[in-house]
């Protein structure tokens, strides 16, 4: 007999950072299996394009910054209106910047901290609860394998990306009980626009040797396709070129 996966067809996702690379590829390969999906991002004009692209009776957007509670209070309640519930949540809004820990600005350093850390404590607190009532469901974080050992460049970043990390094993123990589960998805570097001009150039050969967004989307949707009797925790992921 084969391992039988879940069917997600007809499941209400949201999903934040939505516009481009993981997050974008997570949505369509997600509405291909029949799932209706909840988008969020800052920009209004590129979320309402993917709308287009996957259809509105899939596919619906709030546009915004995800670390501010009304916004992402404003994310969860599209999703009920619209789809009726919410089955699982992929907290995927991140901001990287390379560099010393004194290479940006005050306001950048602030939004790299709120958007990492902040969106993904926001985005859970607003739609858990529906989750919670149904005794079932999928947290989803997008972390780092920077979140388990920063380089040299990137203290700052790494200091989101371990929050993330503390956060998730604490919310693992926190829901399991209440039959939702939560999973950490750390990827090495991945050729998306994700700290271009900031710590990474656009046409660098070395991009060719990364993680695609498809692979990081592929893993996200495992997760929700195990049996709900299985839960796995962290996942982290390295193209054949990279290094641990």
């Amino acid at each position: 007999m084969t391992y039988e996966l879940r069917n997600l067809s007809g499941s209400v996702v949201v999903i934040t950072g939505a516009t481009a690379g993981m997050g974008a590829a997570t949505a369509r390969e997600l509405v291909e299996l029949g799932a209706k999906v909840v988008l969020n991002a800052r920009n209004g004009a590129r979320l309402q394009e993917m709308v287009n692209e996957l259809g509105t009776d899939k596919a619906t957007y709030v546009a915004g910054d995800c670390s501010d509670p009304g916004i992402s209070r404003a994310v969860a309640k599209k999703a009920i209106d619209t789809f009726g519930t919410i089955d699982a949540v992929v907290a995927n809004a991140g901001i990287g910047m390379y560099g010393s820990i004194l290479d940006h600005s005050d306001d950048e350093v602030n939004r790299m901290m709120r958007t990492n850390y902040e969106g993904t404590v926001h985005i859970i607190r607003a739609t858990l609860p529906t989750m919670i009532a149904k005794g079932a469901g999928d947290v989803i974080i997008v972390s780092s394998v920077a979140g388990f050992r920063g380089g040299g460049d990137e203290a700052i970043y790494a200091g989101t990306k371990h929050a993330q990390v503390g956060f998730a094993g604490s919310l693992d123990r926190e829901l399991r009980e209440k039959g939702v589960r939560v999973a950490l998805v750390c990827p090495a570097g991945t050729d998306t626009e994700f700290a271009l001009g900031v710590g990474r150039t656009p046409g660098d050969p070395k991009l060719a040797s990364f993680l695609r967004s498809e692979d990081i989307a592929f893993q996200i949707v495992q997760i929700m396709r195990q049996p709900r009797s299985v839960r796995t925790h962290i996942w982290t992921l390295w193209s054949m070129q990279q290094q641990s």
